[in-house]
Formats: C-alpha cells, structure tokens, sequence
C-alpha cells in the first residue's frame, strides 16, 4: 500500500501516481498561507492573548522563547511553489496594525527581529473566504484501475496540531485494505522525552540539576523545554561545562549539535537554529558561520560534507 501524506503537494504527487495507474481524484486541495512575526516581548506574563480583528478574524500574541512576542496567524490564498513561502509586507503590516489596536507598547515592521511564512494545505470545501475553509483531514482511497496497483491512500488536508489523531485514522484506513495488524496505542504513548507530566517542567529542571550542577539554571531550563526527560541523554557522563564540548553561544554545545545530528537529523547550521531550536534568534552572524564550519567540516559521523 502507498500513502501519499506530503501536505501542499498532495495533489502532485497524486497525479504522477494516477496517470499510469489510478483514477483522476475528484478532491481539490486549497493552499492558504499562514506568517507570523516575531518581536521583542511585549508582556511579561506568561499569559496569552488572542485579539479579535475587524475583518473576523483572530490574531494571537504568545511568549516565546523568554525574551520574545509570537504575533500570528494570516489566511491568504496562495498559488505557486509551497516551499517558497515568504512573507508580504502587507501581511506584516496587517499584524502589526492588530496588536496595535490592542498593546499599549506600538510595533512596527522595524521591530522585526524574526518573520515566517508556511502554506497549509486544506481540503477545499468550497468556501468563499480562506480563513473559512475547513481545518479538518480527508481520507481517499484509490484501489488502482487493475489488481497489480497497489492500494492508494491520499491525505487531504490536516493540522500538526491533531496529526496523532489523523495518523490513527490512516491506519484505520490501512487496516481496512490490507489488514488490521495491531490496536491503537498513540494516545498512551508520550513523545521522545514527554514521560513526565504536563504541571512537572520545574521539577525536571530541578532533578537536571542535580544530576548536573555545574548546569546554569537558563540551561537546564531550555534542555527540559527542548528534550524533556532526553536532556540527560544530552549531558551524558559529562561533569563540566568543559566535557560539553566546543560552545557556540546562547547555551548551544557540541553535545546538543552531536545529539541534533545523530537522532533528529540536523544537517545544516540552519536546521539546528531554526527548524529544531529557535537559537536563530539569540546567535551572532560569527556563531553562526562557526557552527556552519563545525557541522561542514567536523567528522560527526565519520563523513565530512562537501561545501558548494
């Protein structure tokens, strides 16, 4: 059985599989693009607030990363490559123009310190306005026009947010074509890391700690918040700052960077920073063009990456 699960390009991925073997699916997929903006903190709370726009819509203002203000969401259509999202300048200015209703404490697009834009890929239910459309998954099924095709099974639409839940029902899915082969067990299963409970972040921190003084607290506290009960995975049988490795800045070590090559595949400087912590927001350009240089050069797996 095949699953075609790749989000904005769905419908691509669809059409190359059934022009030779399946038949042309009747499900049309939306491309909405969604930015956020990034500011220095406008609060200090730990609190959120989700503010009510003329137009109808909801944009939210959320701590972020201790020293920062996550400004989001926008809904506009949009057409072309998913992978080359970027934010408008209307779309800036249109979140600013809402906070601004609101905060005592104005934001301009000079406040920027960070921006980014994603496509979502929502099922079209036919309604007028972007932000209308459905948030909710589709499943279809395509059997192939002849016995040697593999079943086909086509995910339209869907959030991160319930992706457990959708990923359960695919399975259903699966089961009901090839064969149940097991019971749902995802909703008992915590995430790498998640073993503890949701009111129990101090006292992991804590327990860090303890098993590594040496520690800053600022440390301790983003490794629970990026790994959970995975930190110690981390840390090791290290007794210093020093066995940490080679120190880039904002908390980041080599152990961390090993650990991000090793089990979540981190490639690139920007994959680290960005896509798998936020520390993007806290390097200098040299700390960056020095993890770049360690990730290209240094032998992590036996293998040194050519530079183009």
């Amino acid at each position: 059985m095949v699953i075609n699960a790749t989000g904005p390009w769905v419908n691509q991925v669809h059409s190359i599989a059934s022009g030779e073997h399946y038949g042309v699916s009747g499900r049309v997929l939306r491309l909405v693009q969604g930015s956020h903006i990034v500011v220095p903190k406008l609060f200090d709370h730990g609190g959120c607030y989700i503010l009510q726009n003329g137009d109808g819509r909801i944009v939210f203002a959320i701590p972020y990363e201790q020293e920062f203000t996550l400004i989001g969401t926008t809904d506009t259509e949009y057409r072309g490559d998913p992978g080359a999202a970027l934010i408008t300048d209307g779309e800036v200015d249109y979140l600013c123009s809402t906070v601004n209703e609101y905060f005592a404490r104005k934001v301009s697009p000079a406040d920027l310190v960070w921006a980014f834009s994603r496509v979502r890929p929502l099922f079209d239910d036919g309604s007028v306005k972007a932000q209308e459309a459905t948030r909710d998954y589709v499943l279809q099924l395509d059997r192939g026009d002849d016995h040697a095709s593999p079943p086909l099974l086509n995910i339209f639409g869907g959030k991160i947010t319930t992706y457990r839940r959708l990923a359960e029902a695919v399975l259903n899915k699966v089961g009901a074509a090839i064969g149940t082969k097991g019971e749902a067990w995802t909703s008992r299963s915590p995430l790498p890391g998640g073993n503890f409970a949701v009111n129990g972040i101090d006292e992991q921190i804590d327990a860090l700690l303890a098993l590594y003084p040496f520690l800053p607290r600022s440390d301790a506290e983003c490794l629970i918040a990026r790994y959970g009960t995975d930190a110690r995975t981390i840390l090791g049988a290290a007794r210093s700052l020093k066995e940490l490795g080679k120190y880039f800045g904002a908390g980041l070590t080599e152990a961390e960077v090993r650990h991000l090559r090793r089990r979540e595949w981190a490639i690139t400087a920007e994959d680290v920073l960005w896509r798998r912590t936020k520390l993007g927001l806290r390097l200098s350009v040299a700390e960056v063009e020095a993890l770049e240089r360690f990730l290209c050069f240094n032998a992590l797996d036996g293998h040194i990456r050519t530079v183009t």
